[in-house]
């Protein structure tokens, strides 16, 4: 038997042989295309390549291409289990030319590699082409040798295959195999088509065609070719099967589902373990390449998804959580061709767990309350909406659950019923809103939120990609277009830009149109915390409402927010290790050029804290551990020993980020830091590449503040020092090495010196040099002797000395000395024990501090000293102690 993965191979090596290059599946988020959910067909990757916008290094190429149809316009999920061939997963094998070889090759390469290579009879396969494409009837019957019976022409838009309403476009041919005649089916065409005998295993695209608002306009310069053919398909055919679902990989997940479950994989469990086996592959595939559950946009298809299979799971009785415990036997069988699968089990595992233990609780109680509500209804009956309403709104349980849950019963769901409930409670919202105290600025947001829904985030994994515009704000109001030199805030559906929030600063770039808009991005912000509003300046061109435009994140700037992010939590955890586990996130900025992070703890850190948390940082950097990311409720990830960040509200999941290499958590005993966040982050802690503190202080009382630089940031800073050190050695005469020595010498000789100065001058003023008055001596003021000095340059702390040994001088009276020092003064007054009964040096002192242009003075009545910035106002201060001293002894 030829395995699925043999298919694949061979597929893959005879396009290769025949010059095309493999190009790896692209993931399942296309970031090309706006209008779709998940990438649905093995061209979209290419689909810029078709269009012109984008070339590659190569004019042939073939693929294996992981597809999801579960959401949107293109929605098998509701089939998925109760037919042959409707799955949520699948792969699409295509080979592609982009204007080199068109129709004669790509059916020859077709015909070749069925009959010859892989041995299909030839008698099995049917041909269709577009009713008016006579060269691809002509081609079939020359190379193929197939009789016209088996040539159909098919005049629909089923064999003619476009882009848009405007873009490529052209003819198909799809090559059909007969299952046989004992299977109830006609061929295609025919009144029994709808039948499954004769199943669609290949489709043929000739794009030679421009198309403009659904009418052909001429003919494309380069012709190319477009081909896709579904893996499970084939698959069936060539293992001899006329059931995808009883190919070598599903019969696998099958059977492990019903060993596990330890049910039945036939008779009434049949299509549960064929979802449950689906479901798995959609979810896992899903999640490996970045989708988590959430409550809207992909997230929540995702969700869907997972739940239906775990619904499915419920039905079999599997007694506890199964979904996860088949991971194993995924990866088994799809891990060789596709290693996201074994790099994101770990994920894939813990996630399901998770979502399927939380949803078994809601599963049990929702179905009770069904039971009940739907306990007298028969079948072909109709739940209320309201009824279906409340039991979303009130216990958990989604609509779709529900409708499907009731399915098997024959009922059905007042959809609109439902629909005008939600609407009530969306108006209630919005009515507690105005009435919450919100500026009324945001209006405009909520009313953008509440019409066309949440942005979606795609640039946890990617820095580009396409969106629809949705709205576009200027001057606080909606607008339906803006021009060159407009500066506004544009909103798209989904975007790779980061909006503000959680400390780290939005994402700035490019937005762009294939008609030649650019627009300048210089910030992102999260208004509401659901919108991502682009502050955008139009360059070139105008931008109005529906416009698909690209958007292009700075990716040196975004690389520089991942480190800087990704440090703080390093660095948080650095400080729990070495500070103890009071400290705890009061608040952070994460910039492209630095990062900062306020903590709480008592008092400064010394320098050798310092540089332990410092070197604790970079040990982590050198690790290079992988950073991962686990969706939890905030419940669960506190339980688990996550951090919380100060001042975030969490919704009901959030992301956990592990990285670093150590014992943070029980549970995962690997991980230095885990914490809850919602910022972009670096892939591991390796692109971090330096981390260096350049600042350490007080914010608040026992709030303290690390301000600190990554990567080329803390190198540059680090090269400014090494290089202030040379120039510092330079002007010192000596080598870097000794510069300290050299400056502790320098200082020792400066403070040698500066004690000199001081003695000299203190000597000078003791021996009646420093002012004309102490030359003069004493002085009387009424019967009170009084010696005053000014003193240039006097240290301030030799005051009192001096005025001491007046005093002593004059046995009996006062004595006030002034030192100037750059301009301010300083004066000391002294009264003699004899005269403190009736005259106090603070009152005298204040009445000099007065004259000098400052306030207040102190001290003891026999000793007082104050100060003043007005230097030049010496001899006004002498003049204002002498006049209050005459007072006194008058």
């Amino acid at each position: 038997m030829t395995s699925t993965n043999d298919i694949r191979r061979s597929f893959l090596d005879y396009f290769a042989g025949a010059g095309h290059t493999i190009v790896p599946s692209a993931p399942l988020v296309p970031h090309n295309d706006p209008t779709l959910m998940f990438v649905n067909a093995g061209m979209v990757p290419f689909k810029n390549v078709f269009t012109g916008l984008e070339t590659r290094p190569y004019k042939t190429a073939t693929s294996s291409q992981k597809s999801v149809r579960a959401g949107g316009k293109h929605n098998d999920l509701d089939n998925v289990g109760y037919t042959a061939r409707h799955h949520t997963f699948f792969e699409m094998l295509g080979n592609f030319s982009f204007g080199d070889y068109f129709k004669e090759q790509a059916i020859t390469h077709a015909w070749t590699l069925l009959t010859k290579e892989w041995g299909i009879p030839a008698d099995k396969l049917t041909a269709t082409v577009y009713h008016t494409d006579d060269e691809a009837f002509d081609l079939w019957k020359k190379i193929a040798g197939l009789p016209e019976h088996r040539i159909i022409r098919i005049p629909t838009k089923d064999n003619f295959w476009a882009m848009g309403d405007s873009g490529p476009c052209g003819p198909c041919s799809e090559i059909f195999y007969d299952h046989g005649d004992h299977i109830w089916g006609g061929p295609p065409g025919s009144p029994e088509e709808d039948g499954d005998r004769f199943v669609e295993i290949w489709n043929l695209v000739f794009m030679q065609y421009e198309q403009e608002a659904n009418e052909i306009v001429g003919e494309l310069p380069r012709p190319s070719i477009d081909t896709g053919m579904g893996l499970e398909r084939v698959a069936a055919v060539m293992q001899g099967v006329h059931d995808n679902y009883d190919t070598d990989t599903f019969k696998a997940l099958i059977a492990e589902s019903g060993a596990l479950s330890k049910t039945p994989t036939d008779g009434e469990h049949k299509a549960s373990h064929r979802v449950i086996a689906d479901h798995l592959r959609s979810t896992s595939f899903l999640i490996a390449d970045g989708v988590l559950p959430a409550n809207e946009g992909r997230g929540y298809v995702l969700r869907r998804i997972m739940r239906r299979a775990m619904r499915h799971a419920h039905i079999i009785g599997a007694k506890d959580p199964l979904m996860y415990r088949l991971v194993g036997s995924l990866v088994s069988e799809m891990g060789a061709a596709y290693p996201e699968l074994v790099r994101a089990q770990p994920l894939i595992e813990e996630t399901l767990l998770r979502e399927e233990t939380r949803f078994r609780k809601t599963l049990e109680n929702g179905l009770r309350l069904l039971d009940e509500a739907t306990g007298d209804m028969g079948e072909g009956d109709t739940l209320p909406g309201e009824t279906a309403f409340k039991l979303y709104d009130t216990f958990g349980f989604p609509y779709d659950l529900t409708e499907d849950a009731l399915r098997g019963r024959g009922l059905s769901v007042d959809r609109s019923g439902f629909d005008t409930a939600m609407a009530e409670q969306k108006a209630a919202a919005r009515a507690a809103w105005k009435g919450s105290g919100e500026k009324a600025s945001d209006d405009v947001w909520f009313d953008i939120a509440e019409t066309l829904g949440s942005t979606e985030f795609i640039g946890y994994s990617s820095t580009e990609g396409e969106g629809e515009v949705l709205a576009i704000v200027k001057d606080g109001a909606r607008v339906d277009a803006a021009g060159a030199g407009d500066s506004v805030l544009v909103i798209t559906n989904q975007t790779p830009f980061y909006g503000e929030s959680g400390g780290q600063m939005g994402d700035a770039g490019t937005i762009t149109t294939q008609g030649g808009m650019t627009a300048d991005v210089e910030d992102t912000g999260k208004p509401l915390g659901r919108l991502h509003a682009h502050k955008a300046k139009i360059g070139v061109g105008a931008l109005k409402i529906g416009d698909t435009v690209h958007l292009s994140v700075d990716v040196d700037r975004r690389d520089r927010l991942r480190a800087n992010h990704s440090a703080t939590h390093l660095l948080h955890a650095a400080l729990r290790n070495r500070l103890g586990a009071h400290v705890t996130q009061k608040g952070s900025l994460v910039a492209p050029d630095r990062l900062r992070f306020d903590f709480s703890h008592p008092e400064a850190l010394t320098h050798a804290q310092i540089a332990l948390v410092e070197a604790d940082v970079n040990a982590q950097v050198r690790h290079n551990q992988e950073v991962t990311t686990r969706l939890m409720t905030p419940d669960d990830a506190v339980g688990a020993g996550a951090l919380a960040l100060f001042g975030e509200k969490y919704g009901d999941e959030v992301r956990v980020l592990s990285m670093g290499k150590g014992d943070a958590l029980e549970e995962d005993r690997h991980s230095y830091s885990v914490e809850l966040c919602g910022g972009t982050h670096v892939r591991a802690t390796g692109d971090i590449a330096l981390f260096k503190i350049i600042g350490e202080s007080a914010v608040s009382s026992g709030v303290r503040r690390i301000e600190a630089l990554t990567g080329e940031a803390a190198r540059l800073w680090l090269s400014d020092r090494e290089d202030r050190l040379r120039q510092s050695a330079a002007t010192l005469k000596t080598t870097p090495d000794e510069v300290p020595a050299r400056i502790a010498a320098l200082v020792e000789q400066s403070r040698k010196l500066e004690r000199e100065l001081a003695e000299a001058k203190k000597a000078l003023a003791l021996g009646g040099g420093g002012s004309a008055a102490a030359a003069a001596g004493p002085e009387k003021v009424g019967t009170i002797s009084f010696l005053a000095q000014v003193i240039e340059g006097l240290d301030p702390k030799e005051l009192r000395g001096i005025v001491d040994g007046n005093k002593k001088t004059l046995g009996s009276g006062v004595s006030a000395v002034l030192a100037v020092v750059e301009g301010r003064a300083t004066i000391a007054v002294g009264v003699t024990d004899d005269l403190t009964a009736t005259i106090s040096a603070v009152d005298l002192v204040r009445a000099g501090v007065e004259a000098l242009g400052g306030k207040g003075g102190g001290g003891r009545p026999d000793m007082a000293q104050g100060g003043g910035p007005d230097g030049d106002k010496a001899a006004a201060a002498i003049d204002a102690v002498r006049a209050v001293l005459a007072t006194i002894s008058a």
